[in-house]
């Protein structure tokens, strides 16, 4: 297919008669954000961004997988996942001080140092593995800041939650060895429902997981079932891989229709996968 067209394998599950899908979306149909460093509190861009050890030009690049800010030209969300940023900030900058509500929001931490800090009194930074989130319900302010001089990538995504007007709640999940060696050719499941009792580091207001493996070089992930009345949204967040057939770069994302066991071979770099999985809905970008 052309680099601005995705592409879809159907196929038969052998116990149903549900026809299963997957839809690889590259990187090249993702919208690009690079905002003005003022609107959120930052001082301009430096004249010469490589002696400050940038590896973008503005302090912002961020891939916005759905309808987002000045972006409305793309899906709305797929399923409760109503929001995936893939944000690269540049050295001491970030998000200044900005409200919440309504919304369960994870930060997936990939590389350098992110601090965060709320109206109601937390302040913490977490580095590679971690996970920030929060229960934004009846309302909470907070902010977002690289306040080291190395580049800092997060993953942010909002869920919606079952109910509105919820008691705002902060909580993380430290990115340590133990947190690496749970990843490592194996899935670790970071997140689960409030209401169910599987045991995961983050629980949220919804019925959706989250799922991440971190794959050696030419590795064959073990099987992740997805129920003929579920479906995942997938991450390639580093290295390269396949997926029914169907190859991942960096940067890649895929939309899976259940019933589908999810096995993934990684590339000569490996492969770092985050994966959503939740309830069945209709909607996707479409073929």
């Amino acid at each position: 297919s052309s680099p601005d067209c995705h592409t879809v394998a159907a196929f038969q599950h052998p116990s149903a008669p549900v026809m299963s899908t997957v839809a690889v979306i590259p990187e090249s149909r993702l919208f690009v954000s690079e905002p003005d460093p003022r609107w959120f509190g930052n001082a301009q861009n430096p004249s010469d961004t490589k002696s400050q050890g940038w590896t973008n030009e503005n302090w912002l690049k961020s891939r916005f997988h759905f309808n987002f800010a000045e972006y409305s030209e793309g899906p709305g969300a797929f399923g409760v996942l109503r929001v995936m940023n893939d944000d690269l900030v540049q050295g001491e900058r970030g998000f200044g001080e900005h409200p919440h509500r309504d919304m369960e929001i994870m930060t997936f931490i990939v590389d350098g140092f992110l601090t965060h800090k709320d109206s109601h009194g937390n302040e913490e930074t977490l580095g590679r593995g971690g996970v920030q989130f929060m229960t934004a319900g009846t309302g909470i302010y907070h902010s977002e800041h690289n306040l080291a001089k190395e580049p800092l990538r997060f993953i942010q995504c909002w869920v919606v939650p079952r109910s509105r007007g919820l008691k705002p709640n902060y909580g993380s999940a430290v990115g340590n060895a133990d947190a690496a060696a749970a990843r490592r050719d194996q899935w670790a499941h970071l997140v689960s429902d409030e209401l169910g009792s599987v045991p995961t580091p983050v629980k949220i207001n919804q019925d959706c997981n989250v799922f991440v493996t971190e794959l050696s070089p030419n590795v064959a992930s073990k099987a992740l079932s997805i129920g003929k009345d579920r479906q995942a949204y997938l991450l390639c967040i580093e290295g390269s891989g396949k997926i029914a057939g169907q190859d991942m770069q960096r940067h890649d994302s895929a939309e899976i229709k259940g019933p589908f066991e999810l096995e993934l071979l990684s590339g000569t770099t490996g492969a770092y996968v985050l994966v959503f999985e939740m309830a069945l809905t209709r909607d996707s970008r479409g073929r």
